[in-house]
């Protein structure tokens, strides 16, 4: 079965056909780094991982961009109002940002370009654009460049409005626009930003618009069209329609899939810096989530499915990944860690259906349901089997327990992921006997756990477990 992608452009799911046989191109918009990465920014990130994951599997080769905006209107609001140089603090972030993403075992990418590393490419596309008439300076003391809307007749396909219903454009002052619609592509210098935020240009010294960034970025490292172009659905407009209409105005390509994974909630509204409603993985791991728990949970759900944030729908995730975790020590204990092969028929149908993670992962869990039915009856055979496919869909998914990420490894004999995810199974169940007061149960726990030289302490933030000894 070829594979099957939802193509925001078309409205349609169509089968994918890599431009070049054997080589896919993908462009994922990055993170603006003006703060700490949360939950929201993890998810993309996983959801594409899973993607490429595939696409490797398949025996494809990806060449997977992934962008940092490091300028910005809100970089330079943060160093304005913190009194700190602005690449200071989108240094500081990136970081942040390069040691979440390592936790959640998701692959670095081919490339990964800064906005601010390629100016040039960016002047290059805006003088092609004023030349074929769609951008103009805005003239006089002022050097800011805009693109002309109406000088391209598709503007809008991409997110299905007419640009007679669109709200002005708001990353520039309408008094130097031909059209409210018209966007930014070059913003001269102003004298209530950091000055050392600037670059000279051909129209005057000053720093990128947010959206043609990304248009040279995906031509330097993609050429002129590609294959994937990824991101959230918010950025669908204005960020993505922009991108279309400034690529396609000067000749190119561009992207032949656009991808986009929809959004997480908290509450009413998608989890951003800027609402105040965010959760992070440092915050989640001091509560007892582990990375692997978190990236199953934000990969469970199908990539165009809102995910409506809840600690409860968190821990649930978690305890079923235990599951599938627990099943596989326990098949290695028998029959050894063995090496993943083919995934499943089943499974491979359902990624090729849009990346139907949700099914995917229900086939995973059918086949450990299979592998622990064949644990009790000691079917050696049986339990190999579902052990090697139980691994080659993890790995798959960047969950795979025995992966180095996790602390396994081929050959490896570190069991404390599996000991943390069995551990925190029994708390978890000690909690539910607790909460209904079935005190004889959750002493019963206690004292199982007790026995297999686990200690448990109960603190005001919950329970602690250290190994001590067995008696």
């Amino acid at each position: 079965m070829t594979l099957r992608l939802y193509d925001t452009a078309t409205r349609s799911v169509r089968d994918f056909v890599p431009m070049t046989p054997g080589q896919v191109g993908i462009y994922l918009c990055g993170v603006t780094v003006q703060s700490s990465p949360h939950i929201g920014h993890l998810r993309s990130a996983v959801n594409y991982d899973v993607l490429r994951r595939w696409l490797l599997h398949t025996g494809l080769e990806v060449n997977f961009v992934r962008n940092v905006t490091d300028v910005d209107d809100k970089i330079l609001q943060k160093s304005l109002d913190h009194g700190r140089p602005w690449w200071a603090i989108a240094y500081e972030n990136r970081l942040l940002l390069d040691r979440d993403y390592s936790a959640l075992n998701v692959l670095a990418p081919t490339y990964e370009p800064l906005a601010t590393g390629h100016i040039t490419e960016m002047h290059e596309l805006i003088a092609s654009l004023i030349e074929r008439g769609h951008a103009y300076p805005a003239g006089g003391d002022c050097a800011d460049v805009y693109f002309d809307v109406r000088s391209f007749a598709e503007y809008g396909a991409l997110s299905g409005q007419r640009p007679d219903d669109m709200r002005e454009a708001g990353d520039a002052p309408v008094r130097d626009k031909r059209d409210h619609r018209d966007f930014a592509l070059w913003k001269g210098e102003k004298t209530d930003e950091p000055q050392d935020a600037y670059w000279p240009s051909p129209w005057g010294r000053g720093r990128p618009g947010w959206h043609i960034e990304c248009s040279a970025m995906a031509r330097r490292y993609l050429g002129d069209e590609f294959d994937i172009h990824g991101g959230g659905l918010d950025l669908t407009f204005p960020h993505h329609e922009n991108e279309v209409a400034q690529s396609k105005a000067a000749g190119l390509g561009f992207a032949r899939f656009w991808v986009h994974h929809a959004l997480l909630n908290l509450g009413d509204s998608k989890m951003s810096k800027s609402l105040g409603n965010v959760i992070d993985l440092t915050s989640l791991v001091e509560s007892g989530i582990r990375p692997v728990e978190l990236r199953y949970y934000l990969g469970s759900p199908h990539y165009r499915s809102r995910i409506d944030y809840s600690d409860e729908a968190l821990r649930e995730a978690a305890v079923a990944y235990r599951r599938i975790e627990g099943f596989v020590q326990r098949a290695a204990e028998v029959v050894g860690q063995g090496r993943p092969k083919q995934v499943p028929p089943a499974f491979a149908d359902a990624m090729n259906d849009d990346l139907n993670t949700s099914a995917a992962l229900a086939i995973v869990h059918d086949t450990v349901r299979e592998g622990n039915t064949a644990l009790t009856a000691g079917d050696e055979a049986a339990i190999r089997g579902a052990l090697t496919a139980v691994r080659a869909m993890l790995g798959v998914l960047g969950l795979d327990p025995f992966d180095e990420k996790w602390g396994g490894g081929e050959g490896g004999n570190d069991l404390k992921p599996v000991v943390d995810g069995l551990v925190a199974l029994a708390l978890e169940q000690r909690a539910q006997a607790r909460a209904r007061k079935d005190w004889a149960a959750a002493d019963s726990v206690r004292d199982q756990l007790k026995n297999a030289g686990i200690q448990v302490e109960d603190t005001p933030a919950g329970p602690r477990w250290t190994v001590g000894e067995q008696h």
